[in-house]
């Protein structure tokens, strides 16, 4: 079990430092082959097939497969990578958010223009805990 890291305990938030990005290694490679149009179709024909290319472990394939995204993050994978997937199903930036938050878009982009979230009760997961 990797050593805790005191920004581990910021509710909503999952740092990319070095020890997932060591993990996300071969899940960045995958999300970042979406770049290409070949690849997308590839993928799109047969999305286990084109996953197998890639050293992806089970639990990174699931979260693939499935479209669990704030799990993809969990397992390495960097949230602008992510997004090349979100992209090849056909959802906007603002959709990824919006499902990151478990908001709708609209939502999302409302709060944003609002001014985002308050920091109150929002910098430690101990505060959730309390309410």
């Amino acid at each position: 079990m990797p050593e805790p890291r005191d920004y581990d305990d910021i509710p909503g938030t999952i740092v990319f430092d070095g020890r997932r990005s060591r993990r996300g290694h071969a899940l960045n490679k995958f999300l970042m082959s979406l770049n290409q149009p070949a690849n997308r179709e590839a993928f799109r024909t047969d999305e286990r097939a084109y996953l197998d290319r890639f050293a992806v472990d089970d639990e990174q394939l699931e979260a693939v497969l499935r479209r669990e995204w704030l799990r993809l993050l969990e397992l390495g994978g960097n949230v602008y990578y992510t997004y090349k997937l979100a992209a090849c199903d056909g959802m906007t930036f603002r959709d990824l958010a919006g499902e990151h938050t478990g908001m709708t878009a609209e939502d999302f982009a409302q709060m944003m223009v609002d001014g985002g979230r308050p920091p109150e009760g929002n910098r430690r997961r101990d505060e959730w805990e309390a309410r």
